[in-house]
């Protein structure tokens, strides 16, 4: 299993240029690179063919951009596929594996049905899009009320409509336990269709009301780590990374080196004990 880094978890401490250096020094395979902030800030100073260049000669690369945030449910549809494709080209240069999709967040209610079919019908574009550029599309589901695809099974449904081989999930296991995701699904699920796996842990708070500030170091929190990684391995999850994706507000005030290698270690600890684990 190789290790990835997602941004989030130095999202206020960090930049682009200093996660690089800091995940590369300490071991990491891959990173999620935060296409919305991170990036931009990044060519303020750079170009995309500094990036590029980096990591050709480093042994780092690039796993996702991450992400296009709420896809479905918008009138301005040509837009949002404007937002994608641009994406999609970025990534390609880059050499990227998949671009993350993250459903819309609303207070507005929304009928299942209407939530399903734009899903769909986005996912469907999204794929027709990435596919001549071989990058694969990720939907994210985020286990808050107020996200219009919040539950793994949820989410797994509107892939298996789409029915695109470059569609599929990321997998968090944050969001997974917010909003109580059924395990029966999961282990009813085929695991190729998860195309990306986010490792967390969280405080010990009801369903529903978890938030991305409540995660913790994985294995030092309330999520059954160890359930969910051992029914990833038995139904087919063998996509060969994990990334680490902490929102934690304390982790912001620390030095971001050291949070990039405690998030190395802790996610070690919990994975290792499933997968075969190759740090540097």
């Amino acid at each position: 299993m190789k290790l990835c880094f997602n941004q989030a978890t130095t999202l206020e401490n960090s930049n682009l240029e200093k996660d690089l250096n800091y995940c590369d020094k300490h071991g990491y395979d891959y990173i999620e690179i935060r296409s919305m902030d991170k990036l931009p800030e990044y060519l303020e100073s750079h170009s995309l063919e500094d990036l590029k260049a980096f990591f050709q000669n480093h042994h780092i690369k690039p796993l996702a951009l991450n992400a296009l945030v709420f896809f479905n449910n918008r009138e301005n549809e040509e837009e949002v596929l404007n937002e994608f494709k641009q994406l999609v080209e970025t990534g390609s240069e880059l050499g990227v594996q998949y671009v993350v999709a993250v459903p819309l967040v609303t207070k507005k209610k929304i009928l299942l049905k209407e939530i399903d079919d734009s899903a769909v019908k986005m996912l469907r574009e999204f794929s027709n899009i990435a596919e001549p550029y071989g990058i694969k599309v990720a939907l994210e589901f985020v286990g808050h009320p107020e996200c219009t695809i919040n539950t793994f099974e949820q989410a797994y449904d509107i892939v298996q409509k789409v029915d695109r081989e470059n569609v599929g999930l990321v997998f968090d296991c944050f969001h997974f336990h917010a909003m109580g995701s059924s395990y029966e699904a999961l282990k009813e699920a085929d695991g190729k269709k998860i195309f990306i796996l986010h490792i967390d842990d969280t405080e010990d708070f009801p369903i529903g009301l978890l938030r991305d500030e409540d995660r913790v170091w994985p294995g030092e929190g309330a999520i059954d780590l160890d359930g969910l990684l051992s029914t990833l391995k038995e139904i087919g999850y063998e996509n060969g990374v994990v990334s680490v994706e902490l929102f934690r507000p304390e982790y912001y005030e620390m030095d971001a080196e050291e949070v990039i290698k405690k998030a190395k270690d802790t996610t070690l600890n919990v994975v290792s004990k499933h997968y075969n684990t190759q740090p540097i």
